[in-house]
């Protein structure tokens, strides 16, 4: 049976025993994850659960931890389960949940998945779906449905497909090649190749200096993020989103996509806009389905893609 130690006795084995501590750290987190699915009751895993609910009820009050990238990827069970029962679907944020990161990697929330911040910047976008009745932040009320499961340890969250955890966890299956998102392209931007990078996920091999002899290039994301990107594209615009409905439009309404394993490309996914997605060798757990979309491990693949959807090929 797992005994968590403490501070000293933690900080004892790490220095005398590297091997022991190494296997505490993943007893550790095994234990974490345990704790997490015990904390899970009542689970609603199947739709013949999910219609016994809403024919009383009328409605499913849902909840979800975040990230923002896994918000996204829920929405097509959402939207299936409102097709197949037609009952009101109430997402509810559950902020501040711990993120464990490596200790090489950042992330623009820091430690959590979930802020009440990021929360502000999702609302306009899921709120404007005709599947969603409504979408709060988790205080007291009553929930059908912890889509939180996807993370008890069941299911390898590094590889697959982010976009079916959802599914697995309630027994919907979504239809993940139609999009899940509507919103008006923003034709602002109908000549422009839109980029977005983030910190992870990158795929060390690739090398984007030559989409510079493109004419229109933008970047979506966070300060540090766009000042990596202009170290290859110098001319790269940086679009600023006052929130990820703006945002949506803007990819909606671009030429095409590009993007690593990141928030930008979920939406990019879920519109089904022309698209490519830089893979990392690493963490394969992103897959394009539908129409338009492509990704690669290899510059030379990377390049072509580019030309085809500009047209080029």
């Amino acid at each position: 049976m797992f005994k968590k130690r403490n501070a000293i006795s933690k900080l004892w084995l790490k220095f005398t025993d590297k091997p022991k501590y190494k296997e505490y750290k993943y007893d550790f987190v095994n234990y974490k994850q345990f704790q997490f699915t015990a904390s899970l009751t009542g689970r609603v895993n199947s739709i013949d659960k999910i219609k016994a609910i809403t024919d009383v009820n009328h409605q499913l009050n849902l909840i979800h931890s975040g990230n923002a990238g896994d918000i996204i990827y829920a929405l097509p069970t959402l939207k299936k389960i409102h097709e197949l029962t037609g009952a009101a679907i109430n997402l509810y944020f559950r902020l501040g949940r711990p993120m464990d990161l490596p200790l090489y990697s950042t992330h623009p929330l820091g430690n959590v998945m979930l802020n009440q911040k990021m929360a502000d910047m999702l609302f306009p976008l899921i709120r404007s779906q005709a599947y969603i009745d409504s979408c709060e932040i988790y205080t007291d009320q009553k929930i059908d449905v912890d889509l939180d499961y996807f993370r008890s340890g069941l299911i390898p969250m590094n590889k697959g497909n982010i976009a079916r955890w959802c599914g697995y966890v309630t027994g919907v299956s979504a239809d993940l090649y139609k999009s899940w998102l509507s919103v008006e392209p923003d034709k602002t931007f109908a000549d422009t190749i839109l980029i977005a990078r983030s910190g992870r996920y990158q795929n060390t091999e690739i090398d984007h200096s030559f989409i510079s002899k493109y004419p229109k290039l933008a970047f979506i994301g966070v300060e540090s993020e766009y000042n990596d990107i202009k170290k290859y594209l110098p001319n790269i615009q940086w679009i600023q989103m006052n929130d990820f409905l703006q945002m949506a439009q803007t990819i909606a309404g671009c030429k095409f996509f590009i993007g690593n394993q990141s928030f930008p490309y979920s939406i990019a996914e879920a519109l089904k806009v022309p698209r490519i997605l830089e893979v990392a060798f690493d963490v394969i757990n992103v897959v394009p389905e539908g129409e338009n979309g492509y990704d690669f491990f290899f510059q030379d693949h990377f390049e072509w893609l580019v030309a085809h959807l500009n047209g080029d090929k």
